[in-house]
């Protein structure tokens, strides 16, 4: 090494290639690294310092070689602040002398076992009994003779306590109430020997001490608040029922929740954990020499042993393992028809965090409203599911023992779940019920979360979620003019100060009791002269009072506490946070900071091009990695243990004069544009873990004969996965191309065909995904949205954006069989909903359909179709007013053949294949919003083919329906899937899996069907009309149903004439043609079309059975005929106000109006017209001039006076509400305030099942 270190270090660029995956990874065209497998190890990388490191930072103090021998470790108890310009660098990384290599190789054991430390036995002065040690538990008397000042000062109230020795056992200390529990303050000026150390703790020489935690300390953890009876596990310690505390206490603070009752056989248990092993769950460290050798089985634990079974019933939390959840025991038989059992993708804007990095490699992100446990290696997921919205901010404990998710939904929570037994802990229901939650935190010791609102003003709150409050225990609003803080973190030394960041503002916290007081200080590009740029993340200093705050300028800036002159150091903190200014600005690099981390007193940075950096605590450059082609760096988590170093020359040294060995923990990155890496840092092992689509996913097809599962997004990914064994199989990447919709051919030979937003269409080998045709078809104008194949490979459709139907057919071109474009017309003047094949009933020849939001129902001939001419055979109009979501083929479940249709009122029809007649309409599924899509669930193997179920898809949910349809609710069940908008689904031909895309979630969702549950929920029900009976207003017993029986027999006296001397026959049923006059007084109003529709249901309802035409219809028919036909929620006057403004006018006072004159010539001209006679007969009788009723009560109408009396009772200027009121008579309801549409489903696990 030369005298001076060079300014401009050359990088030592090292080739990374990834262990997973075969299709190119969309990345920069900037030179770096490929990945390559894990179980390849790179060469050593260089240590040189990047040019990029601003000289101001500090200056380096030469050392000569003799001279570092006698370098003396300082032991102060945190270094010089960062804004010191000259400082003396000390090694702040764990260094590995010529003493400490000796003792690491004498400490270390062969492969395959793990060393344990002695326990060592903690007596308290105030104990005079002596415990009793075998000889190999002896320890040397400088290690009992050296305890914390921490220890002595608290063990003055300690009665005794328990330590893990030969068997033998000392009382217990006595503990105070969790109310009177404080956070911990380690003291400075405390030095323990290396025995003493707890195992948690890693050495590490430099100017920063560490302090163990006593007992004491451990009783402010999650675990000994929720009053949990012993070691939850590894990273938790026992909490103990309070020594001399009278029974009427104990059962108050168990009724409290403060403490659990400790059964005899527990304590037994309790004395089999040793003192290491308990301050091991309370620092949540495990010591380096004591972790196994990364590829190696690690030595169970001691806490790592299932606890031996008591008498008593012990909580899941208290068995809770890590990765129990992915136990196929512990896993309940679920009571729902459908069950989320993989996820594909995840949601890139968030953090991916590192669980587990030793036997299992166990990483967690945000799928949609679901927060997903993925175990890589065991290729398992576990799903936290409870939201009901797509999850906004996740945060993680330091132990990786709990895991907080919060939403931004309408009914917004934020849960905290059990990280090893995924149980949700506790739930805070509307923390932020403007806009739900923004950022969350959780404290170092995990007892208090932080919530950032999201709404306009932003509240941030803070929780004892430990305790059973429903309220913060503090809260403060924030000014609009802060900006959307995005980002909040607590300090590491005290949970009592906090950061957040926006965009452009730093907010700094302090809270104290229910007070929570704020201060946003002043920085500009004035401050310092120079550009600040764009806030990425805020961090407090790991040893000092400062913060440091991210840029996408590739600057830090330093925030420090400022005193006054006036004031005295002491009273600090009695003025912060309001001292709190940036007192420098650092220029660390050229690209831009996207995210801050510490870990092992380094400060860690990431950046848009993938560079990792580590710095020590004065910001002095350690290490870096700048090898990897990825993306910018959306997060960075590091594995809870430290690694074991079974090598030491596999990992680098420090960057500085001393040349230190550094040993860095593994940790995962993820990118913003879909990539999550593992980085094995001895050796530099980089293998991936997920590549998934930054762009959103609408296309989604399964192949028909094998269980291949194909999904393509807008950034041009398209992967094929066996859903069989949930395995990534192949992908291709379409550079600057955007997929929407795909669809598989079903045939020997089978084909993928790909469509594209800008109207290309490609035709792939459905397993090589090579082009099948020479060059892409480029014919439509728009983005192709559907496509099909025939049944016999025949003839292939698409339809765009642009209301286009195009047919490409097969031909053989030089001994191969091409496809080629036969013709094209634009057959719609509105969205087309549905392109469907089929086949003719007298033939087998393929048959296409096409369905728009123009309600027109298109057939083509594709007969005597030829080139660049599409014939069309006939249009039919299916709706009157409806819009039509979707069609399909019904199965053949009746003598006859139907289409089956969903529009946008929530009725399903049943259409005649062949004549095209309306037969049936049915009450759909009412799950907050109309049917999108519907799907006839294949038969699955051996299942009976006269049991068929219909799938379908709402704006948000996906759900299962029993056929046949009849209107009974009980009969559908319905999930939420994707809270922010499901784009399509299909599925599996062997009809035991759904599959749904979530588009600009990013994510795709595998969905295990279980429909004995679906068929026993019909039975609960209730049978025959009892299911019908409950949807009218009061039920059976109801006014309601008393006035229908009333009017369903004065329908049988109008029949056989109000004024007739014959006797009376009163029976159970009415003739056909009173159906629309019963329908009326009831509240329906049909139009001619829909009473048409009515009498054609009930008259050939059992024609083909019978061969009679029906001629009239009993009570139970009638009033399904009305649930299926009345509007799903009645008649609303928002209707007739939209009706009003369209044809009328808003008056002077807002209100929508319209001319008499104007409304009785649109009720004469439009839509079904009436003519002048009928007019004035509805309008007299709705009016009361004819008391008697009209024509169906007295035989005959009277049109004389009408014209006078209706100039007399309807003004001149008609308002919507004068016409509902005063005219049509119906009562116009009261201003309420009602849940939001999807509050009549339950967000259970997995997410709703109301039926």
């Amino acid at each position: 090494m030369s005298d001076e270190p060079s300014d401009t270090p050359t990088e030592t660029s090292q080739e990374v290639k990834l262990s997973e995956g075969d299709a190119e990874m969309p990345s920069e065209d900037t030179p770096g690294a490929e990945i390559i497998p894990v179980e390849a190890e790179l060469l050593s990388q260089a240590g040189e310092v990047p040019s990029e490191q601003s000289q101001e930072t500090s200056e380096i103090t030469q050392v000569t070689e003799d001279e570092r021998e006698d370098v003396q470790i300082s032991t102060s108890p945190s270094p010089a602040p960062l804004d010191a310009l000259k400082v003396t660098i000390l090694p702040t990384e764990t260094a590995v002398g010529e003493e400490s290599a000796q003792e690491g190789k004498q400490q270390r054991v062969p492969s395959g076992t793990q060393s344990r430390r002695k326990s060592i036995g903690k007596i308290s002065k105030s104990t005079s009994r002596t415990q009793k040690v075998k000889p190999e538990d002896q320890v040397s008397k400088d290690a009992i003779s050296k305890p914390s000042k921490v220890r002595e000062q608290r063990s003055s109230s300690e009665k005794a306590v328990k330590v893990q020795t030969s068997g033998k056992e000392a009382r217990e200390p006595k503990k105070e109430s969790v109310a009177d529990r404080r956070p911990s303050e380690e003291e400075p000026g405390t030095e323990l020997s290396q025995e003493e150390r707890p195992e948690g703790e890693i050495t590490v020489p430099g100017h920063l001490e560490q302090h163990s935690l006593t007992s004491s300390d451990a009783r402010d953890t999650p675990e000994a608040e929720m009053g949990l009876q012993q070691p939850i596990s590894q990273d938790t310690e026992a909490t103990l029922e309070p020594a001399g505390t009278s029974p009427e206490e104990v059962a108050s603070l168990e009724k409290e929740g403060t403490v659990s009752r400790t059964a005899p056989e527990d304590a037994a248990q309790e004395t089999d954990l040793t003192d290491s092993a308990k301050e091991e769950s309370i620092s949540g460290q495990t010591p380096v020499e004591a972790s196994p050798k990364e590829g190696e089985p690690s030595t169970p634990h001691a806490l790592d042993q299932t606890p031996p079974p008591t008498e008593e019933k012990t909580s899941v939390l208290y068995s809770a393992l890590p990765g129990m959840m992915f136990d196929e025991k512990a896993k309940e038989v679920s009571a729902h028809p459908l069950n989320l059992s993989w996820v594909f993708g995840y949601n890139n804007k968030l953090p991916v965090f590192n669980l587990m990095d030793e036997d299992y490699r166990v990483i967690l992100y945000v799928s949609s409203h679901t927060a997903v446990i993925h175990d890589l290696q065991r290729n398992k997921q576990y799903h936290l599911q409870g939201h009901s919205s797509c999850i906004s901010c996740i945060c993680v404990s330091e132990d990786r023992r709990w895991i907080a998710t919060a939403d931004r939904g309408p009914e917004s929570l934020v849960i905290v779940w059990d990280g090893y037994s995924a149980v949700p802990v506790h739930t805070i229901f509307d923390s932020h019920p403007e806009d739900g939650v923004g950022a969350i935190a959780i404290s170092h010791d995990s007892r208090f979360l932080a919530t950032v609102g999201a709404g306009t003003v932003q509240k941030v709150c803070i929780w004892k979620w430990t305790s059973a409050e429903t309220t913060p225990v503090c809260s403060v609003e924030l000014l609009p003019q802060y900006g959307s803080q995005d980002y909040i973190a607590f300090s590491c030394r005290n949970h009592c100060e906090l950061v957040s960041n926006s965009t452009k503002q730093v907010i700094f916290y302090v809270w104290e009791g229910s007070s929570l007081q704020c201060h946003a200080p002043l920085l500009t590009d004035r401050t310092f002269n120079k550009t600040v740029g764009i806030f990425s993340q805020s961090l407090f200093h790991f040893s000092t009072e400062q913060a440091i705050t991210g840029t996408l300028e590739g600057k830090l800036v330093v925030w420090d506490a400022v005193i006054p002159p006036s004031k005295s150091k002491s009273a600090a903190s009695y003025i912060k946070p309001y001292n709190m200014k940036a007192i420098k600005l650092v220029h660390l690099q050229k690209d831009g900071i996207t995210t801050l981390a510490v870990i092992d007193k380094m400060i860690v940075t990431c950046d848009v091009k993938a560079h990792i950096k580590f710095y020590d605590g004065n910001l002095q450059l350690l290490h870096w990695y700048s090898q990897f082609k990825l993306g910018p760096i959306r997060s960075i988590s590091f594995s809870k243990k430290p690694v074991c170093p079974s090598d030491a020359s596999q990992f680098p040294n420090a960057s500085t004069l001393t040349g230190q060995l550094l040993i860095i923990r593994n940790f995962i990155l993820s990118t913003s544009d879909g990539l999550v890496v593992h980085v094995g840092t001895e050796g530099l092992k980089v293998s991936k873990c997920l590549e998934e689509p930054n762009g959103a996913v609408h296309a989604i097809a399964c192949h028909p004969t094998k269980p291949l599962l194909a999904k393509g997004s807008t950034c041009g990914l398209l992967k094929v996965w066996d859903y069989k064994i949930n395995k990534y199989l192949v992908s291709r990447i379409f550079k600057g191309q955007s997929i929407w919709s795909i669809c598989y051919k079903s045939s020997r030979w089978s084909l993928l065909a790909v469509g594209f937003t800008d109207g290309t269409v490609y035709i792939l080998d459905s397993i090589s995904l090579e082009d099948d045709c020479p060059e892409p078809f480029k014919y439509s104008k728009g983005k192709v949205i559907h496509m099909s194949f025939s049944h016999d490979s025949q003839y292939f459709a698409t339809a765009d954006d642009n209301m286009a139907v195009a047919l490409y057919k097969p031909i053989m071109e030089n001994e191969k069989k091409v496809w080629e474009r036969l013709a094209a017309l634009r057959s719609h003047y509105k969205p087309i909903r549905t392109i469907l094949f089929g086949v003719h009933l007298d033939s087998n020849q393929p048959r296409l359909l096409s369905l728009g939001e123009d309600r027109l129902l298109v057939e083509y001939d594709l007969e005597n179709s030829v080139q660049d001419e599409l014939v069309v055979i006939r249009r039919v109009r299916m709706e009157q007013s409806a819009v039509p979501k979707y069609i399909t083929w019904y199965p053949p479940l009746m003598m006859e053949y139907f289409f089956l249709t969903a529009n946008d009122q929530y009725k399903m029809k049943f259409y005649n294949v062949t004549t095209m007649m309306c037969r049936k309409t049915v009450l759909g599924p009412t799950y907050g919003s109309p049917l999108e899509k519907i799907q006839v669930l294949p038969l699955a193997e051996g299942c009976d083919p006269e049991k068929r179920y219909l799938a379908y898809i709402t704006t948000d949910k996906i759900g299962l329906q029993i056929l046949p349809i009849d209107g009974n609710p009980h009969k559908s069940s319905a999930f939420i899937c994707h809270p922010s908008g499901v784009s399509d689904f299909i599925c599996s031909p062997d009809g035991c899996h759904i599959f749904t895309s979530g588009g600009d979630d990013f994510t795709a969702m595998k969905w295990d069907i279980n429909l004995n549950v679906l068929e026993a929920a019909v039975s609960l029900g209730g049978k025959d009309l009892v299911p019908f009976y409950n949807l009218l207003d009061g039920g059976r017993e109801g006014e309601f149903f008393r006035e229908l029986e009333d009017y369903f027999y004065y329908a049988q006296l109008c029949h056989q004439g109000i004024n007739t001397m014959e006797p009376r026959k009163v029976s159970t049923h009415i003739p056909l043609e009173q159906i629309p006059f019963v329908m009326r007084a009831m509240g329906f109003y049909p139009s001619e079309e829909q009473v048409e529709s009515m009498l054609n249901e009930v008259k050939f309802g059992d024609y083909l059975e019978t061969g009679k035409q029906a001629t009239e219809i009993d009570l139970g028919d009638f009033i399904k005929l009305y649930i299926n036909h009345r509007p799903a929620f009645g008649l609303s006057t928002k209707e007739i106000e939209a009706a009003f403004r369209v044809l009328g006018y808003e008056d002077e006072n807002q209100e929508p109006s319209m001319g008499r004159d104007d409304l009785l010539l649109w009720l004469q001209q439009k839509g079904e017209h009436f003519t002048e006679e009928e007019l004035a007969e509805c309008l007299t009788t709705l009016l009361g001039m004819n008391p008697e009723g009209g024509r169906l009560e007295v035989g005959a109408y009277d049109p004389t006076g009408a014209e006078a009396f209706i100039a007399e009772e309807i003004p001149e200027e008609i308002t919507a509400t004068h016409f509902v009121a005063e005219i049509l008579g119906l009562p116009i309801p009261e201003p309420a305030v009602t849940m939001e549409s999807t509050s009549d489903t339950r967000s259970n696990d997995p997410s709703l099942d109301d039926p």
